[in-house]
């Protein structure tokens, strides 16, 4: 099985499957609410019930790569994650809403990034940086191909068209390259279905303490990038920018992800992952305090470090547990690991748009203070040498 035909495979489906269920409420919220007679608020509340599902199903779906493979998950998440915009496009009030939603949220659970992180482990073992990273630097496009496709199914069959759309795709295209170019369960770098977790291990204390503090630096990350992708905007409009300055740079976040993720690939693709996670934690406090300090013409240059430095977490999540621990049980213990996260990720554009509200731009002190926390807590993780067999 080639290696590059893989990463292609999931990228393209990672892209489908972000675009085609996380990035579809941002333009299709404003069509169902008007249908359904309710506020866009509600979509958005929908959207966050899913999130919150995501992070109590991830050790559950995780263990399920462990012990059979990341093909028949992946596989199975298509199928839901049809049924779940098949729902909602048959929504006639808030009761399908959230129900379609409850089905999309165990499907992001089963589909999205940590299911194909655990994949690649299983698969390429302690070697699976490069694919991790070669992933996401692919989905990273998943808003850009994502939102003009909807939009443009939206304008020629409505929104409930443009959901049913997306079904097709993820059963037509998406679910046929994971079933078909997928390796199988027998393809397998570790015994992951039979590896201990951490609290069954013999270094269990210093195998939790090294998971907690990596639990806290994913949840200040996750907290950030979540509350500015829903705030991002009008935070630099209170910063001092105009309205057509700030949507000019915060544009430039999907182009800064994508190009920290390519420096990462190139430049970084030898360093071990905690000099990534490093960079990326200071990123954003060092972009913060330039633009609180300067103001609107540093809006860009804030827009630029702060994505560069999302983009590089997200491979981060995937290979920063793989240095430290090793392959095996990566999914079952990724899934214990990125849980808060997602918990405090759901709740992030609700609170920091609350923390806005009353203080404007000052605002970014709360996520400065986070991810300097995160960046410190970073000096206490012990690095594990470099094997497939390093000790957990």
């Amino acid at each position: 099985m080639s290696r590059r035909r893989t990463v292609l495979v999931l990228g393209t489906t990672q892209t489908l499957a972000w675009a085609g269920s996380y990035y579809l409420p941002a333009i299709l919220a404003a069509g169902i609410a008007r249908d359904l007679e309710i506020g866009t608020a509600t979509v958005f509340m929908a959207l966050s019930m899913a999130l919150l599902l995501t992070a109590f199903l991830g050790q559950p779906v995780g263990r399920a790569v462990d012990e059979r493979g990341g093909r028949v998950v992946l596989v199975c998440s298509n199928i839901v994650m049809a049924a779940g915009v098949v729902v909602l496009a048959l929504a006639e009030g808030p009761a399908m809403l959230f129900a379609a939603w409850a089905l999309l949220g165990v499907a992001m659970a089963m589909g999205l990034y940590d299911p194909a992180f655990a994949t690649l482990a299983r698969i390429y073992g302690s070697e699976a940086r490069g694919a991790i990273t070669g992933i996401t630097l692919l989905a990273g496009f998943a808003s850009t191909i994502g939102w003009p496709l909807t939009a443009a199914m939206e304008a020629a069959w409505g929104w409930r068209g443009a959901c049913l759309g997306w079904a097709a795709i993820h059963l037509l295209v998406s679910l046929p390259l994971n079933l078909f170019l997928l390796p199988g369960a027998e393809h397998r770098a570790v015994a992951a279905a039979k590896a201990p977790l951490p609290a069954e291990a013999e270094t269990a204390r210093g195998t939790r303490h090294q998971a907690w503090l990596m639990a806290f630096v994913f949840c200040a990350s996750f907290f950030t990038a979540t509350a500015l992708s829903a705030h991002l905007p009008g935070l630099l409009v209170a910063a001092g920018a105009a309205p057509a300055a700030a949507i000019a740079a915060a544009a430039l976040l999907g182009p800064a992800q994508v190009a920290a993720r390519v420096l990462e690939f190139t430049l970084l693709r030898r360093a071990h992952p905690l000099l990534s996670a490093k960079l990326a934690s200071i990123a954003h406090p060092l972009g913060a305090v330039l633009l609180l300090a300067f103001g609107a013409p540093v809006a860009a240059l804030f827009v630029l470090l702060h994505g560069g430095g999302n983009g590089v977490q997200t491979i981060v999540r995937g290979t920063l547990p793989l240095a430290v621990f090793g392959p095996a049980g990566y999914g079952a213990r990724q899934g214990l690991i990125v849980a808060p996260s997602r918990f405090f990720g759901a709740l992030a554009p609700g609170l920091f748009g609350l923390v806005i509200a009353a203080s404007g731009a000052q605002a970014l002190w709360l996520t400065v203070a986070l991810n300097l926390a995160a960046f410190m807590a970073l000096f206490f993780l012990r690095v594990a040498p470099a094997s497939p067999a390093a000790p957990r």
